[in-house]
């Protein structure tokens, strides 16, 4: 499908310079608002008039986004390059789910890796096949009464060492996720792990390791026992992967029911994209926000912020989800987009990121847009004083950002405003909420897709870094010069003082 048309554009383009300051909006009491499964989306301080989010629903309409979603719930191929379905959704359809995810399996292995007597688990991947569980685990697991999940994605020796430094060898066993199980990051992982385990007394460490894989063949030849073995479809790619057998970690932590009840709250997210209007349905307006600020606006980032600590890798999360995703410069027939496709998505924690980042978002040059992502209850049960300041901050970024200061006097205290942001408030953090949260991420993801045509199921980009990295460590010819001068730097340095000058 090529890009969007001209004509589209051009008109998108008079009703931006057609907007009214956000603060004008606000005094004269624009609302947008969309509530869904426990979310509750503010959009009002984006500022999106009624004739901008008409016009956005006929351009959405034209490039067929909510015929898209519909086709990946059906299981239609999708995904072009590589000639199959994207099936994430059916891992979290009652009417799938078992069949599908492997989810039986996955809630025996669980229950076992529960009465095992392990305290710890490590678990190894990369990618998606870590953020996802590292998200699940630090939002959900801290009530958990399994085994403690450490997660380790990082091939850098460091992270694993850091990992392994207080645990017991003997209590302690190990997930390996890999989609082929030929990642070499997590392979040399999962190695200098087992080889950990050997020194610690484990007399057999591969009976210690429960693969999850869509190659389960792969994963048995490397030893690992066959009851051992999660499978999980060829047709989900690792960042829409946390609903199938990769999300382990949550159910050995947490139980089969906190699980359960994440996809629940995904599915219940699901029926609302594929059900809901445009005007009510939070993917879609979420994706023509994006869509408006990133290509209308020529607004380059998306700065997400959580406001909860449990939410702290939701960021990092989003980073891969959606700019693996749709960070692509072809259209879906291959084709050159003729624009900016998807935003750098970057952001923080609240209230730390206030004193790190925001001078830059309320004073400097940039104004792209900015989302808030709180929850109305607290996990914890210390003084309540703490959440109350915390939502405080929250919502006074927010309209700081809008409102601004821009009658002071003195120039250097002059804060313009007019910068849009929208929040989005959970009511409390619990499975389904978060299933709800991330499912609307995905969807939100895969519909900006359809607005630019392009494939956000398939990731060339990534694999030549691996290839090139494969070479590079085999000792080929560096690619230019500046490889080889890197790699010659590495051997002095290697080499130890005063061997290198001797050289």
């Amino acid at each position: 499908m090529p890009g969007p048309d001209p004509a589209t554009l051009q008109r998108l383009a008079g009703l931006a310079a057609a907007q009214p300051p956000l603060a004008h909006r606000l005094a004269e009491g624009h609302a947008d608002r969309i509530a869904a499964c426990g979310l509750h989306a503010e959009l009002s301080r984006l500022g999106l008039g009624a004739e901008v989010v008409e016009a956005l629903a006929a351009f959405a309409a034209s490039r067929g986004a909510a015929a898209f979603l519909a086709a990946v719930a059906a299981g239609a191929q999708v995904n072009p390059s590589e000639g199959r379905a994207a099936t994430h959704m059916a891992l979290r359809d009652p009417a799938t789910r078992a069949t599908h995810g492997g989810h039986a399996a996955l809630a025996a292995e669980a229950e076992r890796l529960r009465a095992s007597g392990l305290t710890h688990l490590i678990h190894l991947g990369i990618g998606g096949s870590a953020l996802g569980p590292a998200l699940l685990l630090d939002a959900l697991g801290t009530g958990g009464d399994g085994p403690e999940v450490r997660v380790v994605s990082n091939v850098d020796g460091e992270a694993l060492a850091r990992a392994t430094r207080d645990l017991d060898p003997r209590r302690t066993g190990l997930i390996s996720v890999s989609k082929t199980f030929t990642t070499r990051e997590t392979r040399l992982n999962l190695e200098s792990a087992c080889r950990w385990l050997a020194a610690g007394g484990v007399a057999d460490p591969m009976a210690r390791v429960t693969a999850v894989t869509a190659s389960p063949g792969r994963a048995a030849a490397a030893g690992v026992p066959a009851a051992q073995i999660l499978a999980f479809p060829e047709t989900v790619g690792g960042r829409y992967s946390l609903w199938s057998a990769v999300g382990l970690p949550l159910v050995v932590r947490c139980g089969w029911p906190a699980f359960e009840a994440l996809l629940d709250g995904a599915h219940a997210m699901d029926r609302h994209v594929l059900e809901t209007p445009f005007e009510e349905n939070a993917a879609l307006r979420l994706a023509t926000a994006d869509f408006w600020f990133a290509r209308v606006l020529g607004r380059p980032t998306r700065a997400v912020f959580a406001y909860d600590v449990r939410l702290a890798l939701l960021p990092a999360y989003l980073q891969q989800l959606e700019m693996e995703s749709n960070g692509k410069s072809v259209t879906a027939d291959g084709r050159p987009v003729d624009g900016p496709t998807a935003p750098i998505l970057w952001g923080g924690t609240g209230t730390d990121a206030q004193h790190a980042v925001f001078q830059l978002l309320h004073q400097g040059t940039h104004a792209d847009p900015v989302e808030f992502v709180a929850v109305a209850t607290p996990g914890h049960g210390l003084d309540p004083a703490h959440h109350a300041e915390l939502l405080a901050n929250c919502l006074a970024q927010g309209a700081a950002l809008a409102l601004g200061r821009p009658e002071a006097a003195d120039p250097a205290r002059r804060i313009p405003g007019n910068r849009p942001s929208a929040t989005i408030l959970m009511d409390r953090l619990t499975p389904d909420r978060l299933g709800a949260l991330l499912a609307l991420a995905e969807a939100r993801t895969v519909a900006l897709a359809a607005l630019f045509g392009i494939n956000p199921f398939d990731q060339w980009g990534v694999e030549l870094g691996k290839e090139l990295a494969q070479a590079i460590g085999a000792g080929a010819g560096p690619p230019d010069p500046a490889t080889a001068a890197l790699r010659a730097f590495i051997a002095e340095a290697a080499a130890g003082p005063g061997q290198a000058s001797a050289a």
